[in-house]
């Protein structure tokens, strides 16, 4: 006696769908989907992705061989014979994967003009999301997606990139270089050489301003534009003369605008020249009476002076202004002062005149020649009373 089982004809039940490995999917790896459903005669089975039109494979297996991100989503299997057809419920693959960066976003796009407002973004592909970690010429900044410069500065220009990270791995974006644009500085200048100038020498005033784009250059002399103009970086002056000291300054322009340097002095130093000697009172010098001899010299520093009368070995006094008192004819003769500074030395002479006499022979002169005078005046005042009386007494 044999028993057997007898199935009879039915359709497809409600298909199940089972995922293998069913741990986390990783992009890459092979991952196999398997419908199964209890039908008589045995099914045929096709499988679908929710969104997408057409069938993608016939049989109760989907095979990944190496899954890709783009393959989430949400699958299901159909399960059909003769006598109908049943779908599964839907099963959703989450596809995990390294993060896929993107080109670095900057807003605004163009030129980047300093204190203007400025935004790095950047941007990945990742499962799970990643996190993000800025570097500026190679250190690290701080995590997050964005860098927002409020106020931009010329500090902040250098070149940038992002590293996107999640636990499948970490990806580094492309750089990007941020080019500040900015007006120039405040210029400096320098002189070289920088020890004590000398005339004659030769003198180089450099002018160094921090500008993007780079800043051409004007010199200045109290104020106004040396002619011919000297559009360059350095003044050159070759055999520098005591013309040339005074206030210099230097602008610097660029197309953000100009800027103008501190004033620099420049002292040409030299021995005295133009020395030359003065005396008051001008004319005769009358014996007895002072007089002031003067000298004046152009030096720097200023000159001292020396005064020094001819064929006498010691000098006779010092300071720019020489008083002789109760003059004398023995103070007749050449004068002459010397000024000097550490430069150099120059003379100048003056030939001093005494004329005899003082004011006690000169009173002896004038004295009787006003008595006689009066005594002249006096006899023609009489005569004039004499004849007065006389033509009285005819009448």
């Amino acid at each position: 006696m044999c028993l057997y089982t007898f199935s009879p004809p039915d359709g497809p039940k409600l298909p199940s769908v089972s995922v293998s490995p069913s741990a986390e999917i990783v992009e890459g790896s092979s991952v196999t989907l398997t419908c199964s459903s209890d039908a008589n005669p045995a099914a045929n089975y096709t499988w679908y992705k929710e969104n997408v039109d057409k069938p993608l494979s016939e049989g109760p297996q989907l095979v990944f061989s190496s899954i890709q991100s783009s393959d989430s989503g949400q699958y299901y299997c159909a399960a059909e014979n003769k006598l109908g057809r049943n779908t599964s419920q839907y099963k959703f693959i989450d596809v995990k994967y390294a993060p896929k960066v993107g080109p670095l976003s900057l807003t605004p796009t163009g030129e980047i003009r300093e204190n203007s407002r400025v935004t790095l973004t950047c941007s990945s592909d990742a499962n799970p999301a990643a996190t993000y970690t800025w570097y500026k010429d190679g250190k690290p900044l701080y995590k997050n997606t964005q860098i927002v410069f409020s106020s931009i500065q010329s500090s902040d220009s250098g070149r940038y990139y992002c590293k996107a990270e999640n636990k499948l791995g970490r990806r580094t974006s492309k750089s990007i270089f941020i080019d500040v644009k900015y007006g120039p500085k405040l210029p400096s200048v320098s002189v070289s050489p920088s020890a004590e100038i000398v005339e004659g020498s030769s003198v180089t005033l450099t002018c160094s301003s921090d500008a993007n784009p780079a800043a051409t250059y004007t010199w200045l002399k109290s104020n106004v534009k040396l002619r011919p103009p000297i559009e360059e970086q350095q003044l050159v002056l070759t055999s520098i003369q005591s013309s040339h000291s005074g206030q210099y300054t230097c602008r610097a322009r660029n197309s953000l605008g100009p800027n103008t340097s501190k004033p620099i002095s420049i002292q040409v130093k030299y021995g005295p020249k133009i020395t030359s000697v003065s005396v008051s009172p001008s004319g005769d010098i009358m014996e007895g009476s002072s007089v002031n001899l003067t000298c004046s010299s152009d030096a720097n520093p200023a000159a001292n002076y020396t005064w020094y009368k001819e064929n006498e070995d010691s000098p006779k006094a010092s300071g720019q202004i020489f008083t002789i008192t109760d003059v004398r004819p023995e103070h007749s003769g050449n004068y002459y002062c010397e000024a000097q500074n550490r430069r150099g030395r120059q003379n100048s002479t003056l030939n001093l005149i005494v004329v005899a006499g003082n004011s006690t022979t000169i009173m002896h002169i004038i004295w009787p020649t006003v008595v006689v005078l009066m005594l002249i005046a006096l006899l023609l005042l009489s005569l004039w009373g004499v004849g007065l009386n006389s033509g009285r007494r005819k009448l």
